[in-house]
């Protein structure tokens, strides 16, 4: 049977409820001529040569895996074991669905729990959710929650260099709340200091932030909790292979960008936003956690132990909108993280680190080339004797990006480029990458 969204009678009281008779007057403002334009459509092509033309418009792409790819700024080019795709495409996984029956869906239930309890372990946190959109919604949700969980401080800290986009998101999600958004600089623990007491409603620390360096969190908590306050921290997770982990900070709250582990770049998205947080406050998490129990026979079993998902409960006092789980990319991050394991994710991390610090010391002995100073991961930042778009365009045509020109975020900044080291690259990248600048830039 068709689908027929509304009733004749529900029709017609839309169109009177706006004031007009016929659904023609409700198109009256657009041009008859322009009512049912003809589609130039040609008569049609063979799937052989659809395909080989969407190979060529994909070919006119710059893709990671035919350029050398030192840009990052938020989606990161990790290296990916072969079984991550192989068992995340498995049809039982690729066509689940919400898995509200238990009884139904004890293997996605499982693979959730499981990645859960990984990425709970790697932060830090008691409870992590299944989960959000990406890291920049994750981290809105998590102020957002912290601003909730204050009677009276409104006030919200915000470090300087975090991701742009991520404070665009942040101001977003907070535009209909009554609160002020603060930037600071400088050690989170002397932001929070600064200010009066029972003012802070939450400080967010970005570990390590946009530029790569990475802040001291050392007495960050005790002051962020003196005032009143939640402590916020968004993290690199493949870094919290190596680093200690926010909750052993103190964190109250733990968001990430699942992306790096297990995900493809995927231009841009779908993404995974990772969030956990301590018992006290795991009732005001949104999305849903997964528990082991027991059945009627005493069999193991998984269920939906915490489900505040507010479009079905509490409407009302709703204010997120946590409506799908990115089930999929946190089933690749769970098999990632379970072929690593502790000691894979560690030799990730350190590669990372020290192919990173490599780089940066063979970029600043270039003439004209300085390293911006600081303790970084995988990210740092390059001061360019000429205009960093101008460099980065002319390393395109030898098939390099070299990074990000700070340009588009900071037109101020028109001779910095953000260079992404991972474990991906390899001596003679770096080479390359050196040599490439020094000859553009003469």
């Amino acid at each position: 049977m068709p689908y027929i969204p509304v009733t004749d009678a529900q029709r017609e009281d839309m169109l009177h409820r706006l004031g007009i008779i016929s659904l023609e007057d409700l198109f009256a403002d657009i041009p008859q001529e322009h009512r049912f334009p003809e589609l130039a459509l040609d008569a049609g092509r063979s799937e052989l040569e659809v395909l080989r033309e969407l190979a060529t418009l994909a070919n006119s792409n710059a893709q990671a895996d035919t350029y050398r790819w030192f840009l990052g700024a938020g989606a990161y080019d990790h290296f990916i074991p072969a079984v991550v795709p192989a068992l995340a495409s498995r049809g039982e996984f690729l066509t689940a669905y919400t898995p509200y029956q238990p009884e139904v869906s004890q293997g996605t239930l499982q693979a959730i729990f499981e990645y859960q309890s990984m990425v709970a372990e790697l932060t830090g946190m008691d409870a992590v959710n299944a989960s959000h959109y990406d890291g920049a919604t994750a981290l809105a949700e998590a102020v957002l929650m912290g601003l909730k969980n204050t009677e009276g401080p409104t006030r919200i800290l915000l470090p300087r260099g975090l991701h742009p986009e991520y404070k665009e998101v942040i101001k977003t999600y907070l535009s209909a709340f009554e609160c002020t958004i603060q930037e600071y600089s400088g050690r989170p623990s002397d932001a929070a200091a600064a200010l009066p007491e029972q003012e802070l409603a939450v400080l967010v620390a970005s570990y390590p932030d946009f530029f790569g360096i990475i802040p001291d969190l050392q007495g960050a908590a005790e002051a962020v909790h003196a005032k009143g306050g939640l402590f916020v921290v968004h993290a690199d997770p493949i870094m919290l292979g190596l680093f200690k982990s926010p909750g052993a900070w103190g964190a109250d709250v733990v968001t990430a960008e699942g992306q790096s582990l297990g995900n493809d770049l995927n231009y841009g998205g779908p993404f995974l936003g990772i969030m956990g947080t301590t018992n006290a406050l795991v009732r005001r998490l949104p999305g849903r956690l997964v528990g082991e129990t027991k059945d009627s026979q005493g069999r193991r079993g998984f269920v939906l132990t915490l489900v505040a998902r507010e479009q079905h409960i509490r409407r009302e006092k709703a204010v997120s909108n946590i409506c799908s789980n990115q089930g999929l990319m946190a089933l690749r991050s769970c098999i990632y993280l379970a072929m690593m394991g502790r000691q894979g994710l560690r030799e990730a991390a350190e590669l990372c680190w020290h192919n990173a610090h490599f780089a940066a010391k063979k970029i600043a002995e270039i003439p004209g080339f300085s390293v911006e100073q600081g303790l970084f991961f995988k990210e740092f930042v390059v001061r360019t004797p000429i205009d960093a778009e101008t460099l980065a365009e002319r390393l395109y045509a030898k098939q390099i990006v070299p990074g990000l020109p700070l340009s588009r975020y900071y037109p101020e900044r028109n001779k910095e480029l953000l260079v992404c080291v991972t474990e991906k690259h390899n001596r003679s990248d770096i080479e390359d990458l050196v040599q490439a600048l020094q000859e553009a830039a003469e």
